[in-house]
Parts: C-alpha cells; sequence; structure tokens
C-alpha cells in the first residue's frame, strides 16, 4: 500500500517462499491487498542468532502471486534508494516503479438482506437512502452507496441490525493480459466434406477457418456476418475449437507515434565526432560515468544518442532514454524505432493502462533493447543496463510535485551508477546543479558549440514592452515588430511559434466598482478566464464557475477582465490575420488523447503557419520550416518567490529561441519583456550560458541556495493559518536542538498560503550533509505522527511556491 512502510508476514508452510520482487495477497485490516517482497527474515521455526522470531501476531501471507521476482532485483534497489533518500515511504516509492493493473484488493460491496427488504419501508433519511439504493438486490460498491446517501455511519449501523451484509471480493487479477477468443478448425472440421449438411453461414465459416491455418478471432468472424450462435453450434458439433489467445496492445499502432521515417545518412560534425570518441571510451570502460553533453539547439545530440545506442545494444545491453515531456515521446520514439525496429518500447501515461502494462512486460521479458519515456521510466526493468540517457536534463518536468517527490534525472543517475553503465546528461541550458557538478569535476563535461552544417543561432531582438506601451497603451499584447515579423513569414509561406507561459484568455476578473476579484474558494488565487467555454477556473484545484455577468458582491456590472494568456494571443493573432492558419498548443486544448501527436504532425507537414503555446512547444521539437520565434511577456516568471526564476526564464527564452532556424533559413526570434536589462533576459538573448551561469551561481552562493548546499522544503498543512504556522514552529523548534550541522529558515507562511481548501506554511532546511537534514527532520516527524501525515518533504526542491 503506498502511504505505508514495510510491513511484515509470515508465510504459512502451505505457500512457497516468496523471493525478493515477488508480488503477494496480504490482510492489512479489514481488507485485503498486493505487497511486494523486499526482503526475508528467520522463521519462527529456525531463527538464526542474528535474527529474532517474528512476533506471535504477524498476520499470514494469503498467496504468492509470482513464483519468479515481478520486480527485478535491480529496480527494487533504485525503490529503496528513491525512498530513502526522498524521505518518502517504501510503499509509495513502490508504487511509483509498478505497472498498471499490477494490483489485486478488495473491494468493499454493500447488498441487502431479506430483512433489509421488509424493513425498508418503514426507514427514513440516510438508512431509506442506502437501503432504496440496494432494492434491486444487486451487490454495490460501498463507497459509491456512501457519497450518495452521505452517511457511512448509517452502512455500519444497517450492517449491524443484519439489514445488509458487506462483502469484500477481490478485484484485479494476476496476469492482466489481454485475451481474444479464437476459432480453430478440430480435425473433424478439416475432414468435414460435405457442407450441404450445415447451414449457409455455418459453411461460410468453414471456409473462412480453413484459409487461416492460426484461426481466427471471433470478432474477425462476426465482422463478416458469422454470428456467435453459429459458431456455437460449430463448437457443439466438434468441427470449431474455441481457445484463448494473447494479444499485445501496441501503442505504435493506434497513431500515438509519428510515421516511421527511413533515416538518411549523416555525416558528423567535427565535435560531435570528438564527443562520441570520448563517450564510446567510457562505454567500453564498462564503468559508471556521468557525462554532462552541453550543446546548443540544433548542435545534433539526438544524432549522438542514436549512435550511442547502437553501439551499446551491440554489446548485448540496454539502453533508457528519458524524455521530459509526453509530446516529445512518439517522435524520438519513431526516430528510434526507424533506427532499431521493434526492439524499442515506450513508456509514458499518456498510453492507455493496457499498453503500458503490455510494453512494461515486454521490457521485463527482455525483449527490448531500447526504452523511451518520460520520468516513470526511470524505473523500467530494463535488462543488463548499459547506458541511460537524460535528454533536456534541466527540465522541470523531471521533478515529481507529489509524493514521492523524486527528480528523474538524478534517479537516472543512481540507476547507471548501480549498473555500472554510463550516464548522458544532454541540454543546451544544462541545470545549475549539472554543470556545477561538471565544474567540480563530479561530471565529465563534452560540448557542441556549433550548430549542424554550421547554421547560425537565431538573431535574437529585445522588444521594450515599456515603449509598446507608451505609443499604443496599456493593452497592448503583440508588439508592432511582432506583427510585422508575423506578417513577412506568412508571405514567405514560412512558420512561426509564439510562447507565452501562462494558459487561459486573461488572468483577472475584477469589479471596477468595488474592487472585488474572482478568487477561488479553495486556494489563495485568482480564478482564470477561459472564454472558449465561458467559465473562470482555478489552474491548482480545478474549480470552475461560470463568467458571471455582474459582480457577486455589489453585483455591479462593471466587470473586467485583466491579464492575458494564450487564449487570447491566440484570438489576438486571428484578428490580425484572419487568413493565417493558427493552432493553439496548451493543457486546455491537448486533453484529448493523440491530441498533441496530431496536431505538432500537421505543424510539421506545413498545414499550419502559426503555433500558440506555453513551455510545451519550446522543448526539443525540430521544425526546420519555423523561421520566426515570438516571446510574449518574456520575464512572467521572474516575479515568483522562486530562487530558480531567472534559472527557469534564461532556459525557456534559449530553449523556445532554438526552434527558430533550424533549416536551411536563418532564424529570427523576438522577445518582448518589461525588464529588457535583466541578466538572465540579456544572457539568454547572447544564448552565452557560460556568462548566466557565472552571474547566477554567484547569486546562489551569496544567498546560500543550491546547487552551493543542499535544501529540503518543508511544507505544514492545517485547517487555519494560524495551525499550519504553529505546527510548523514546533518542527522547527525540535531540529533546533544547539549545533545542528544545518541552518532552519522559517517558519512562514507559503507564497500559495491555501491549495485545495488547505492553509500551508514551509521552512527550509539548508546544509551541505543531506542525510543528517533528513535524519532530523524525520526524528521530528515521528515524534507527531498526525503531523506526518499533513507534512510534505521536498527533498531538493525545483519549487519553493
Amino acid at each position: 500500500m503506498p502511504s505505508l512502510e514495510a510491513l511484515t508476514y509470515r508465510v504459512p508452510d502451505t505457500l512457497p517462499d516468496p523471493v525478493a520482487g515477488a508480488r503477494v495477497l496480504v490482510p492489512l485490516g479489514t481488507r485485503i491487498i498486493t505487497g511486494v517482497v523486499v526482503g526475508s527474515v528467520a522463521s519462527a521455526s529456525s531463527p538464526s542468532p542474528e535474527s529474532p522470531a517474528p512476533s506471535p501476531d504477524v498476520k499470514d501471507v494469503i498467496d504468492v502471486l509470482d513464483e519468479t521476482a515481478f520486480l527485478p532485483e535491480d529496480v527494487l534497489r533504485l525503490v529503496q534508494w528513491t525512498s530513502e533518500y526522498y524521505a518518502c515511504g517504501a510503499g509509495e516509492a513502490l508504487a511509483a516503479a509498478m505497472p498498471p493493473r499490477a494490483w489485486i484488493e478488495s473491494e468493499r460491496h454493500a447488498q441487502i438482506t431479506a430483512a433489509g427488504a421488509a424493513q425498508a419501508a418503514a426507514e427514513s433519511g440516510a438508512r431509506a437512502e442506502i437501503l432504496h439504493a440496494l432494492s434491486d438486490g444487486k451487490p454495490k460498491r460501498l463507497d459509491t452507496i456512501a457519497r450518495r446517501s452521505g452517511s457511512y455511519s448509517a452502512i455500519g449501523t444497517l450492517e449491524r441490525e443484519g439489514l445488509i451484509i458487506v462483502t469484500r471480493p477481490l478485484q484485479g487479477k494476476a496476469s492482466a493480459f489481454r485475451t481474444v477468443r479464437v476459432a480453430t478448425l478440430t480435425a473433424q472440421g478439416h475432414e468435414e466434406i460435405d457442407p450441404g449438411r450445415l447451414k449457409p453461414a455455418s459453411t461460410e465459416a468453414i471456409h473462412l477457418l480453413r484459409g487461416a491455418q492460426e484461426g481466427l478471432d471471433t470478432s474477425e468472424l462476426a465482422k463478416r456476418g458469422i454470428s456467435a450462435a453459429v459458431v456455437r453450434r460449430l463448437v457443439q458439433n466438434g468441427l470449431v475449437a474455441i481457445t484463448r489467445r494473447t494479444v499485445e496492445r501496441d501503442p505504435f499502432e493506434q497513431n500515438a507515434a509519428l510515421p516511421l521515417v527511413p533515416r538518411k545518412e549523416v555525416t558528423l560534425t567535427p565535435e560531435q565526432l570528438a564527443a562520441m570518441d570520448s563517450l564510446g571510451a567510457w562505454c567500453e570502460a564498462g564503468e559508471f560515468t556521468v557525462a554532462l553533453l552541453h550543446g546548443v539547439t540544433g548542435s545534433g545530440k539526438t544524432e549522438i544518442y542514436l549512435r550511442l545506442a547502437d553501439a551499446v545494444r551491440r554489446k548485448g545491453r540496454g539502453v533508457l532514454l528519458l524524455v521530459p515531456e509526453i509530446a516529445l515521446t512518439p517522435a524520438v520514439a519513431a526516430l528510434f524505432r526507424a533506427t532499431f525496429g521493434e526492439r524499442v518500447a515506450i513508456q509514458h501515461s499518456g498510453l492507455s493502462d493496457g499498453e503500458r502494462h503490455d510494453q512494461w512486460q515486454r521490457i521485463r521479458r527482455g525483449e527490448v533493447d531500447v526504452v523511451v519515456g518520460t520520468r516513470s521510466a526511470v524505473f523500467a526493468p530494463v535488462r543488463s543496463l548499459g547506458l541511460v540517457i537524460v535528454d533536456e536534463e534541466h527540465d522541470g518536468s523531471y521533478k515529481q510535485e507529489e509524493t514521492p517527490r523524486y527528480h528523474g534525472r538524478d534517479v537516472a543517475v543512481v540507476r547507471a551508477r548501480q549498473a555500472g553503465a554510463l550516464a548522458v546528461l544532454g541540454s543546451a541550458t544544462p541545470s545549475m546543479e549539472s554543470f556545477h557538478n561538471a565544474q567540480t569535476g563530479r561530471y565529465k563535461l563534452l560540448t557542441l558549440d556549433r550548430r549542424v552544417l554550421d547554421r547560425p543561432l537565431a538573431s535574437v531582438t529585445i522588444v521594450d514592452m515599456r515603449e509598446e506601451y507608451a505609443a499604443g497603451g496599456p493593452d497592448v499584447i503583440l508588439s508592432a515588430p511582432l506583427v510585422t515579423a508575423l506578417g513577412e513569414r506568412l508571405e514567405r509561406r514560412e512558420q512561426s511559434m509564439v510562447l507565452l507561459n501562462r494558459r487561459g484568455f486573461a488572468t483577472v476578473v475584477f469589479c471596477r466598482q468595488c474592487a472585488h476579484t474572482l478568487e477561488c474558494p479553495n486556494c489563495s488565487v485568482s480564478l482564470t478566464v477561459h472564454k472558449a467555454i465561458r467559465r473562470a477556473r482555478c489552474h491548482y484545484c480545478n474549480h470552475s464557475i461560470r463568467l458571471p455577468t455582474a459582480c457577486v458582491k455589489c453585483a455591479g456590472p462593471y466587470l473586467e477582465q485583466l491579464g492575458f494568456g494564450t487564449e487570447r494571443v491566440e484570438a489576438e493573432i486571428r484578428a490580425a490575420y484572419p487568413e493565417a492558419r493558427v493552432a493553439r498548443v496548451d493543457r486546455d486544448t491537448m486533453r484529448r488523447r493523440g491530441a498533441i501527436t496530431s496536431l505538432l504532425s500537421r505543424f510539421a507537414a506545413g498545414e499550419l503557419d502559426i503555433l500558440v503555446g506555453t513551455q510545451m512547444i519550446a522543448k526539443g521539437h525540430d521544425f526546420p520550416r519555423v523561421t520566426l520565434v515570438g516571446v510574449v511577456s518574456a520575464d512572467v516568471g521572474l516575479g515568483l518567490a522562486d530562487f530558480r526564476a531567472a534559472e527557469r526564464t534564461f532556459q525557456l527564452l534559449t530553449q523556445v529561441a532554438g526552434r527558430a532556424g533550424r533549416g536551411e533559413l536563418a532564424g529570427d526570434a523576438l522577445v518582448q519583456t518589461l525588464y529588457p536589462r535583466h541578466y538572465s533576459i540579456q544572457h539568454a538573448c547572447r544564448q552565452d550560458y557560460n556568462a548566466f551561469y557565472t552571474d547566477e551561481i554567484e547569486f546562489r552562493r551569496r544567498m546560500r541556495y543550491p546547487p552551493t548546499v543542499a535544501m529540503i522544503n518543508a511544507v505544514v498543512k492545517a485547517r487555519s493559518r494560524e495551525g499550519a504556522l504553529a505546527d510548523a514552529g514546533e518542527l522547527v523548534r525540535a531540529l533546533r536542538w544547539g549545533g545542528e550541522p544545518y541552518k532552519v529558515l522559517g517558519p512562514a507562511p507559503a507564497p500559495l498560503s491555501r491549495l485545495k481548501g488547505e492553509h500551508r506554511a514551509q521552512f527550509f532546511i539548508k546544509g551541505t550533509h543531506r542525510a543528517s537534514m533528513r535524519k532530523a527532520l524525520i526524528a521530528a516527524l515521528d515524534a507527531r505522527p498526525d503531523l506526518r501525515r499533513r507534512t510534505i518533504i521536498d527533498v531538493d526542491p525545483m519549487s519553493v511556491l
């Protein structure tokens, strides 16, 4: 169970001893759940001197689901490291490594008894509602009944009185493969020579099955007019046999990936050749090494990944490639599949549960050489791992913002260390942590300073929006230079991309009469206007309301919408250029499965002129026809109360500027900002990473922020602001025992002080020894178990909001 630490159970003599990594069914309270064996202790019958016998109160394992390890030993070790390093429960870390449909557990059902049916008419309130819902006599999920009636206590009372019974049937199964019913001819069916004695449909079925040596799916027979009744008669007559056949759900067949394009022969540049020589030598050495591949956008890092992966797989070792976004997975996977054929698997949350399950099982069986996936793929059961690649290693998407709060890049490095493999971290804008590790000698540094074919980097122009507001008023969204540049690209039939890292139409609804702002009742943020659906929505808890026509406080009609997001930018572009083919990429438009892959395919094919989007369009995409990138509100993230604000701004601007001029035509980037002299914007426009790192590391060193120190962000949640601060204060006092090898800052209200109905207070722990910091915090929480459930522990935080 994810929220639990490791528990101890006894294996009865009637069951085989499960190996580490095997799944078992165990009782937990009144429930039955699936667990994974992480180790064993001596039995009660033959205890060793070192291991005391388990308590007589220890419960028995109910069943052993796997004869061999379901989770391989190396993945299990990685899970245990993740649990310890990120100070989360063992179950939470384990859940992150498990594929979908791997769990079996009991589910409580309620069913009315004869006594209950007789008593129903005399009941009232919640009791009557529960008995009425169960009046058809069929068992129903207890949680559904409880939600409808609003009373769990009434269910317990009805059960004690014998008016209902509560059962706990098991849900799920040990094997989650998809099977289909396949019809094949029996020996008698093959010998049938008198079709005249059969009805026409049966005769047609015999002919179809004689032409299908391996049989036909019964659903395929149905499509050809052979009904289930006909098949059933043939089975009864001994002419046809029905068997179950496992069918793999292949995501490559569901248009989830881009079409396969044969790879062209590529000649490596001198810089690429030098990088390949070094990486190849480290691979040959067969020792753990971490290499940071710092290459400007368009310098050919992907080609190096492909060649390195080929060299590793030829030696019989596996390759794991992580990408930051689901949107990038299909394109990268298609490229690798074009090179390595069917020995490539993908793992990301955009697949159906069935597809993810089947791909995971292919990897576990060793049928795959290369795995391409997002953050969670770091736990994929790749055999004999020899190479781990983390593309766009700087990207914040690698950090999971819910428990377990692990960083995919850092876990990938640990996995490479445990496997004795080479880890390659690639980026045009490396994270401060990775570049600091390279500067201090922990990582090897390889640099690609030039684009492939010596194509120039995009020419970047800063547009000072203070001047635009002075000339056109405060409502200007698209500057005059950007509008002109977009028109020029449309005339030349070239493509453009416009970035604003904020979705929605407007960010605030404001009453001019009483100054009231439309705010989320659950979170300390204003509601964002989504004009297309005429709703105002919170982007944190998803609370939404219809857009009001009058102020909800004073009933005044003077409502004004302030701020803007990608939806408004799209509308402005359509108004300026009605003939342009414009599309938008953000979470609002890309909810449907496969939507982003389809849209990016259309853009790559030249079916769209302008692509508007959030940071989703800034990462790793290669569109040769794009010659213009416009950045609206480049400084949108600089005002956040987060020490990484400048780093994220620099990375986003540099990455999105790198989408322009990747083909034969030169590219331009226009950056709109109110802070044209800010060092992150200045260095991004010059695409000078080294200069940015020099300025930023000095800021981090002076303020004692990572990577110069380690840091833990602890957030305490409570029903009131005062309660959150008081509880956080108690933890801080426990941490300040005197002589501690770290510093504690806080507590203070979190920047996002209320989230999903809970008030939040936070404090930071800074030091140079993470282990002692974690140990002290966990000890303080162990003294207050009630607080442990309400405290978020974020080791190496990527955001402190």
